[in-house]
Order: structure tokens, then C-alpha cells, then sequence
């Protein structure tokens, strides 16, 4: 899967025929969630409080970016 964006020890993939609501998948060692683009919320999944907040912060200017690939 490509990824779109790297963190220090997790990573964002945008899976482009990937089911509705548009969403990407915050990937780390022990976690992996997926996240509603437009809400930011998480779907489902496990993930950190730490890993959430540095994706949730960075996602909020990445929206539109992330909605076209």
C-alpha cells in the first residue's frame, strides 16, 4: 500500500479503492486504525492517545490533499 506520509514510528497509508466514508489507515508497530478524512474521527481500530493527537493535528491541514489521492 503507498504510503502518503511517515511519523516517527507510524505511518499513513491512503488506500484508493478502499470502501466509503474516504478515510486513511494510521499504521504503527502495535496499532492500526482508520480515519474519516472529513471528521477526523476514528472508525475503528486500536491506536495510542499519542500517535491519534500528532495524526489528528496534522490531518486538519491535509484534508484536501488526502481527499484527492
Amino acid at each position: 500500500m503507498p504510503t502518503f506520509y511517515r511519523f516517527d514510528g507510524f505511518r499513513i497509508e491512503v488506500r484508493s479503492r478502499d470502501h466509503s466514508p474516504p478515510h486513511f489507515h494510521m499504521i504503527g508497530p502495535d496499532f492500526h486504525a482508520l480515519i474519516e478524512i472529513c471528521t477526523l474521527q476514528v472508525i475503528r481500530g486500536t491506536y495510542t492517545r499519542r500517535a491519534l493527537a500528532e495524526v489528528v493535528d496534522w490531518a486538519a491541514g491535509q484534508t484536501e490533499a488526502l481527499m484527492a489521492e
